[in-house]
């Protein structure tokens, strides 16, 4: 079974950097394989943060997280991150990744980022 994990999540302060880990793990990246980052806070829906292709490594953010949030990859160990910098308290939210392979996509349980201001 396919099962991405996220990780480094934490408390940190206002303008600090933090980069979170996803590692899949049931299987190895292939083809069209695309992994995604989300965030979600209490009350809200889950919104995109941005996605990127394994193969290729073509990243695409929306629009209102572009700037600040990296997505990278390692398609060899099955990991993605996502850099982000100048952190504010609106960014406090759980963060997920999800992996999506044709039609089905794999979600993680999230880390939990908190931003102090």
């Amino acid at each position: 079974q396919v099962q991405p994990a996220e990780s480094g999540g934490g408390v940190v302060q206002a303008g600090d950097s933090l980069t979170l880990s996803c590692s899949v793990s049931g299987g190895t990246f292939v083809g069209d394989d695309m992994l995604a980052w989300y965030r979600q806070t209490p009350g809200k829906e889950r919104e995109v943060i941005g996605s990127i292709t394994l193969d290729a490594g073509s990243e695409h953010y929306a629009d209102s997280m572009r700037g600040r949030f990296t997505i990278y990859r390692n398609y060899h160990e099955n990991k993605a991150w996502l850099h982000m910098h100048g952190l504010i308290p609106k960014d406090t939210a759980i963060y997920y990744c999800n992996l999506q392979r044709a039609s089905v996509v794999y979600w993680g349980q999230g880390t939990q980022v908190a931003v102090s201001s």
